[in-house]
C-alpha cells in the first residue's frame, strides 16, 4: 500500500459510499421456529422497505413465503413487532397496507382472516388443541389516539373473534402453556411504559376460548416484567428488574424465584412486540444474552443450579433468541460483522443462515468502537461508544483534530450498541470522529441508571451529551470547535434541546425530532401519549415545564445552523414538529435546510431516501465548515446561507 495522502478531515474519499448502506443489504427483524424449519422477516430497502417472511428447511433450501404486494408488518403501538407466527407450516401474519390478518396455507394459498382495517393485530399464539389463535388487538374504530387494546381469540378459519382480556390500557405477550391449560400475559396502564411497571397474569384456558381465574403472579410496584416464556416442562419464566437489574425469574406455582441473580441486564425495553433475549435449549438450559457496562454476551444458564456459562463468540450484539428443543437461532452482530441470523446446534457450533449484507469491506476502513466512561453532572458517570476517524489512504495535517459527530439514540429509553454501523463508518472513513452517547436514561446499566431521566428529559441527556464532547476534547481527541450533534425521534429532541440550551455545538441534524413537547404530549399515539409524564411531568399540571424544555420556545438562543429530515407519513412525530422549528430558524436568519420525504414514516425505509439523507447531511456540514467533500453530492437548498 502506498503512503497515505495528507488531507484535512472531512475531505477524505471513502469506499463506503451511500449506496452501500442499502445496496445488497436487507434488514433482519426476527426469527422463529416451526419444528426443524426456521423462519424470519427480511426488510427490503430496494422494495420501499417492504417486509417479507422467509423459510429455511433443514436441507438448506430457502424460499420467500409472502411475495409482493404483501408487507408483513403491524401498526400496533405504531412500532409494531411480532407480525407473524407459524404453526404446523401455516403462516399467520399481519399485512401492513390493510392491517388485515392473513393465513398462508399450502403453496401460495392466502386467505384473509379479518376484514376490518381499523383493527390491528400482533403478538399471536396458537392453541392447536382447540383450533384457535390468541393475540393482541388494537381497535381504532372509535379513536386513533385512544385506541382500545385487548387480547382476542379467533378461530383459525377467521370466525368467532371475541375479546378475552380487556380493561387495562395495554396488553402483550400472550403465551399458552405446553399443556394448553393456561395463558400467561402482561398488562400495564398509563402513565407507565413497559419498562416502568407491568404485571404478569395467569388465567385458565377454557374449552370455549374464554379465560377464567385470572390472577396476578408478579409485577407492579415499580417492577418491570418482560418476556414471559413457558419452559418445555411447563414452568413459567420471565425477566424482572425488582433487583435493579432485569434478571431471569420463574413462578413456581406459589412464589417468584430468582434463577441467576446478577448485576447484569438480561433484557431490554419493549419498544416492539416479540422481543426475545432468552429461550430454552432444553428442559434444563436457557440460552440468554446479558449486558454488563453496555457490553453484551451470550451465555447458557443451568436452570437447576443457576450457574451461568458464557458462550465463546466474536459477536457483541444478540437478539431474537429462539430454540426449538434441539438447537437455537438468533440475530447477532459485532463491530466487524453486519447483522446476521445464526443457527447454533446443541454442541454450540454456529453457522450463518442469512447475512444482512454481502459487502466485502476492507477491515482497514473500519473504525473499531471503544466503550468510554466520562464524568458528568452531579458527580456521576455516563457512558458512550467512541469511533476514531480511520481511512488507510489518508492522514490529517499535523496538529489538526477531527470534527466530532455526537449521535443521540432514540427512545429515549433505548441504547447505543457496538454492532457494525455503516452510517458511522461512512463518517469515520471520511475523517469524522463519532461518539454514540448512552446518556443517563439509557438501558443496559440497570434501573437506577435508566431512571436518571425521570423528570429530567431535556436536562440529563443534554448534559451527558455535552460532557461527552468535553471529555473527548480534554483527551485531545477531537476539535471542540467543530462538534455537531445528530439524533432521530427522541434523539432529535435531545439534539434540538442541546442546540438551544447549550453552546457546545456548531451545527446539528434532526431526523424527525420533537421540538414542541406540548404538541407531542397531546397529539402523539396512544402507546407514548403518557410517556412524557415520567420524563417531564404530568400534563397539564406541568405545562410550564413542557414550555420551558421545548426548543421551539427558545429559538432566540440558537446561534448555529440545523438541517431537518422528516417523513411526511410520520404518525409518532408529525411533520409539523419539524416545520415549526424550520419556520423559527428561517425568521431568525440562521442557515436551515429542510428535506421532507413522501411515503416515509417514523424512520426511513426506502433506499433512495436513506442515501439522500446521509448525503444531504454531509453536504450541509461541508457548507457550514467550509470543506470540499470528495463525494459528488446533489446540493441541498440551505436558506440564509451566506458566502
Amino acid at each position: 500500500m502506498s503512503q497515505p495522502a495528507t488531507s484535512p478531515y472531512g475531505n477524505w474519499k471513502s469506499l463506503i459510499a451511500p449506496d452501500l448502506l442499502t445496496q445488497d443489504t436487507v434488514g433482519l427483524l426476527s426469527v422463529a421456529w416451526d419444528g426443524p424449519d426456521l423462519y424470519w422477516v427480511e426488510q427490503l430497502p430496494m422494495e420501499g422497505g417492504r417486509n417479507t417472511v422467509m423459510k429455511r428447511t433443514p436441507d438448506g433450501s430457502t424460499i420467500e413465503l409472502t411475495p409482493a404486494p404483501f408487507n408483513v408488518r403491524t401498526r400496533v403501538h405504531e412500532y409494531g413487532g411480532a407480525p407473524f407466527i407459524v404453526h404446523q407450516s401455516h403462516l399467520y401474519f399481519s399485512n401492513f397496507d390493510d392491517n388485515l390478518l392473513y393465513v398462508r396455507k399450502g403453496e401460495k394459498q392466502f386467505h384473509a382472516l379479518t376484514s376490518e382495517p381499523d383493527l390491528r393485530y400482533a403478538d399471536a399464539a396458537v392453541d392447536a388443541s382447540r383450533g384457535r389463535l390468541y393475540g393482541i388487538r388494537e381497535d381504532h374504530r372509535k379513536s386513533a389516539i385512544s385506541a382500545e387494546t385487548t387480547i382476542v381469540v379467533i378461530d383459525l378459519d377467521g370466525s368467532n373473534e371475541r375479546i378475552v382480556a380487556s380493561g387495562n390500557d395495554f396488553y402483550s405477550n400472550p403465551r399458552i402453556s405446553p399443556d394448553a391449560k393456561q395463558l400467561a400475559y402482561l398488562t400495564w396502564n398509563h402513565p407507565n411504559m413497559p419498562w416502568d411497571e407491568t404485571q404478569l397474569w395467569l388465567a385458565d384456558l377454557n374449552d370455549d376460548g374464554s379465560l377464567s381465574n385470572a390472577r396476578m403472579v408478579a409485577g407492579g410496584s415499580a417492577d418491570s416484567i418482560l418476556q414471559p416464556v413457558w419452559s418445555p416442562d411447563g414452568v413459567l419464566y420471565f425477566l424482572s428488574d425488582r433487583s435493579n437489574w432485569w434478571n431471569l425469574m420463574r413462578w413456581n406455582g406459589s412464589e417468584v424465584e430468582a434463577v441467576c441473580p446478577m448485576e447484569a441486564e438480561f433484557g431490554g425495553p419493549s419498544w416492539i412486540f416479540g422481543r426475545s433475549d432468552y429461550d430454552f435449549l432444553n428442559d434444563s438450559t436457557v440460552l440468554a444474552s446479558y449486558s454488563q457496562n453496555g457490553n453484551r454476551r451470550l451465555a447458557k444458564i443451568d436452570l437447576e443450579t443457576g450457574n451461568l456459562a458464557p458462550v465463546d463468540s466474536r459477536f457483541t450484539v444478540f437478539s431474537s433468541i429462539h430454540g426449538n428443543g434441539s438447537e437455537a437461532a438468533f440475530l447477532a452482530a459485532s463491530p466487524m460483522d453486519p447483522l446476521r441470523i445464526i443457527r447454533m446446534d446443541r454442541n454450540g457450533r454456529m453457522e450463518d443462515v442469512k447475512v444482512s449484507s454481502d459487502l466485502d469491506l476492507n477491515p482497514n476502513y473500519l473504525s473499531i468502537p471503544e466503550t468510554i466512561e466520562f464524568p458528568t453532572a452531579h458527580g456521576k458517570t455516563a457512558h458512550g461508544i467512541y469511533y476514531r476517524p480511520k481511512n488507510p489512504h489518508y492522514t490529517a495535517p499535523p496538529g489538526e483534530k477531527p470534527p466530532l459527530i455526537v449521535t443521540v439514540h432514540g427512545g429515549p429509553t433505548s441504547a447505543a450498541t457496538s454492532a457494525l454501523n455503516l452510517e458511522f463508518q461512512y463518517w469515520t472513513s471520511r475523517g469524522f470522529a463519532v461518539v454514540d452517547v448512552n446518556y443517563g436514561g439509557s438501558t443496559g446499566y440497570g434501573r437506577e441508571y435508566r431512571e436518571r431521566l425521570k423528570g429530567n428529559w431535556g436536562i440529563v441527556d443534554v448534559e451527558d451529551s455535552a460532557n461527552a464532547v468535553k471529555y473527548l476534547v480534554e483527551q485531545d481527541e477531537v476539535d471542540g470547535n467543530r462538534a455537531v450533534i445528530v439524533g432521530g425521534s427522541a434523539g432529535g429532541y435531545t439534539t434540538l434541546a442541546s442546540l438551544v440550551f447549550t453552546d457546545v455545538y456548531r451545527a446539528g441534524a434532526s431526523y424527525f425530532g420533537i421540538s414542541e413537547l406540548e404538541v407531542f404530549a397531546t397529539e402523539t399515539h396512544k402507546f407514548e401519549s403518557r410517556y412524557a409524564d415520567g420524563l417531564i411531568g404530568p400534563f397539564p399540571e406541568a405545562k410550564q415545564v413542557y414550555y420551558d424544555r421545548s426548543p421551539i420556545n427558545f429559538t432566540n438562543q440558537l446561534s448555529c445552523p440545523i438541517i431537518f429530515l422528516q417523513g411526511l407519513e410520520d404518525k409518532i412525530v408529525p411533520p409539523n414538529q419539524a416545520e415549526l422549528m424550520v419556520d423559527a430558524l428561517r425568521k431568525k436568519g440562521l442557515p436551515v435546510a429542510y428535506l421532507a420525504f413522501e411515503g416515509e414514516g417514523h424512520g426511513f425505509r426506502m433506499a433512495e431516501n436513506i442515501k439522500r439523507s446521509i448525503e444531504a447531511e454531509l453536504y450541509f456540514y461541508s457548507q457550514i465548515f467550509g470543506f470540499e467533500p470528495a463525494d459528488a453530492i446533489e446540493p441541498v437548498p440551505i436558506e440564509n446561507l451566506r458566502p
